[in-house]
């Protein structure tokens, strides 16, 4: 039996891949600096080790213990350094070395792979297919950024199964650059907007991905209603979009509270479509979706009858509930176009303001980011409708978070809200995320909408517990 060992298993990425790999009898160990601390005593069981080991990865102390000859190979991300004390006992019992990339082309190699890629809205695209191949009863495996919140529910990580039948759905990371190794059965691509690189690096790594699938003789579809994602298209009858005529369009496309409602036209077919979020942008990603399954041979009527019944997908527009009069949201949101997308996502079911808060992550890409976010931001916030009696929607932000390391600290997220007040859009800094959480709440009126967007601080769901606490007591 195959055998290897993770460092860092706890992380989204690579938990999905070990999952994934149990669940096909391979023996799967791995460490996180997390579950040393608890082997010594020093803090409370983490809740990924327990799900962890619930799904029979073996757990070891970051510190070389776990590591035995015999290993296939040691899995790592990009995160992990050389001085790593599990890498430097693999590189001492020369044990091959495979990065997280590696081992998820290699797995895409041994199934019918749909790999989803773009700069936003990969997890909700993968997510959904995997709920539509599921709901056609054709038992998919998936591995995924984000937990899907029905198998949240069951106590799982959320982000990875291990199914009985054929096809292996992915969402393929583009921020490392290694979205260049794989080769899927079917290849998307969402599409390109500026997030960790600039542009032409994007443009290149794309073209990759699009070249590896096409000269396979493989499926890639696109989001023609992307100007970029557009210019990868092969003209083929999987491309999804809306305007003009694509392969998969949606039209008529309207909002009815948090949901969303359009018809989907493909070849002859014209199907009404209803999905469970709000937001024109999820439109595109359950169009993307349908284009994948129709791929795979789903019908058009039953891409429909599944995304009726989407769970949603864990910090991606997740509405957490109306407390005291004010919606909660919590999001992923991170770059750009994703902030601007979950800004007006908000809109369309708020009947008072947007609420709107953001803690940036990293002082480099804020700094690369931060002309970008400012104007998509700018544009995305309404300003006051006396015709609706309705003020205008507001902007917070709290201190950038920061994960360690070398890094050079000359930039502060109060910067973006002093360019956003020079745009003339109200905007509050307030550096501690708690005080600046009682102030939103203090600040809000029945009708509103308070909006949590960050990415990669891991106790950014506990601040929305706080935030929903703060709400409940008003």
């Amino acid at each position: 039996m195959s055998s290897y060992f993770f460092i860092g298993v706890a992380g989204v990425g690579m938990s999905a891949i070990a999952q994934y790999l149990v669940g096909k009898g391979v023996e799967v160990r791995g460490s996180d600096r997390q579950f040393g601390e608890f082997l010594a005593g020093k803090c409370e069981k983490p809740k990924v080790m327990g799900q962890l080991e619930e799904c029979g990865v073996k757990c070891f102390a970051q510190d070389g213990s776990g590591v035995v000859e015999g290993l296939d190979a040691v899995v790592v991300s990009t995160a992990i350094e050389d001085s790593n004390p599990d890498l430097k006992r693999a590189k001492e019992l020369n044990i091959p070395v495979m990065h997280r990339s590696e081992m998820l082309a290699k797995i895409s190699k041994e199934a019918r792979t749909i790999a989803v890629s773009g700069t936003s809205g990969k997890s909700t695209v993968t997510a959904m297919i995997y709920h539509i191949l599921e709901y056609a009863g054709l038992q998919p495996s998936v591995m995924t950024g984000a937990g899907l919140v029905n198998l949240q529910a069951q106590g799982k990580i959320g982000n990875a199964v291990s199914g009985k039948g054929e096809w292996l759905v992915v969402e393929a990371d583009e921020s490392d650059g290694t979205l260049v190794r794989y080769e899927p059965e079917i290849g998307l691509i969402l599409n390109v907007d500026k997030d960790h690189k600039e542009m032409n690096e994007l443009q290149e790594i794309f073209l990759k991905f699009s070249h590896n699938i096409l000269s396979a003789g493989h499926t890639l579809i696109v989001n023609d209603a992307h100007p970029l994602a557009k210019k990868f298209s092969a003209g083929r009858e999987f491309d999804f979009g809306f305007e003009s005529y694509v392969g998969v369009q949606g039209v008529d496309f309207k909002t009815a509270g948090t949901h969303i409602k359009f018809r989907v036209r493909h070849l002859a077919e014209l199907v009404n479509f209803e999905v469970p979020l709000p937001g024109k942008h999820n439109m595109e990603n359950a169009l993307a979706a349908t284009a994948a399954a129709l791929r795979a041979g789903v019908s058009l009527r039953t891409c429909a009858d599944a995304i009726a019944t989407f769970p949603g997908v864990f910090r991606r527009h997740q509405i957490l509930g109306t407390f005291n009069g004010v919606t909660l949201v919590d999001d992923f949101a991170h770059n750009p176009a994703k902030i601007s997308a979950s800004i007006r996502s908000a809109q369309d079911f708020t009947e008072g303001r947007v609420l709107a808060w953001f803690q940036p992550h990293g002082f480099g890409p804020t700094r690369f980011l931060r002309n970008d976010l400012v104007a998509f931001i700018a544009k995305a916030l309404r300003p006051a409708d006396i015709g609706e009696d309705r003020e205008n929607d507001v902007m917070f932000f709290s201190e950038i978070y920061y994960a360690g390391g070398t890094v050079t600290r000359d930039i502060s997220a109060g910067d973006l809200a002093d360019d956003l007040i020079i745009k003339g859009c109200e905007s509050v800094y307030i550096e501690n995320r708690m005080e600046c959480a009682k102030k939103m709440v203090e600040y809000a009126k029945p009708g509103d909408t308070i909006l949590l967007m960050g990415a990669r601080d891991p106790s950014l769901e506990t601040f929305a517990k706080q935030v929903q606490k703060l709400l409940e007591e008003k």
